[in-house]
């Protein structure tokens, strides 16, 4: 203690203000520094999840533009897909039309044939039976003045039966 008194201090003193010393540093450490550890330790986490949010955030940004760019080209794929599909079944339904458009025409064109072919037919029957009595009047004429009636009418039936058996052939 001498020492203490060497330097001009109280011993009651100093131990007093010691002790106010100890118990400002007890209260000040209790009500003070303590809770502003936990206000500076909560605010730490609190801006360290954050930082971990704002990374997640970017992550799942940055999937998300994957994503985004995986389904474009699923869709891209998946519409080329359609359109050729789409391209194919207009082809085919093309030369189906074609195809029926070729075969009615075709049919078109045999059923004027075979009706032109009738018509035609029908035609030299029809010559054939005008030539035919054209032919007997010119005949029977001639004949009248040369043959008698019975030789007339044999000579008028053969050749009305060479005349018949042309136009049949």
């Amino acid at each position: 203690m001498g020492m203490i008194q060497n330097f001009g201090l109280e011993t009651k003193l100093f131990l007093f203000q010691l002790i106010n010393f100890l118990i400002i540093v007890f209260i000040l450490k209790k009500f003070l520094f303590n809770p502003l550890k936990k206000m500076l330790d909560e605010r730490k986490r609190k801006i360290e999840q954050s930082l971990q949010d704002a990374q997640n955030a970017k992550l799942a940004l940055e999937n998300a533009g994957q994503e985004k760019k995986k389904i474009l080209a699923d869709a891209k794929v998946g519409a080329d897909k359609l359109m050729a599909s789409v391209k194919a079944i207009a082809d085919k339904a093309k030369e189906k039309a074609l195809a029926e458009a070729k075969s009615r025409s075709q049919q078109i064109i045999e059923e004027a044939n075979n009706k032109a072919s009738a018509e035609f037919e029908n035609m030299n029957k029809q010559i054939g039976r005008m030539s035919v009595d054209v032919s007997n009047k010119i005949l029977s004429k001639v004949l009248s003045d040369l043959f008698t009636e019975e030789e007339k009418q044999k000579l008028m039936s053969r050749a009305l039966e060479r005349i018949n058996e042309k136009i049949t052939n």
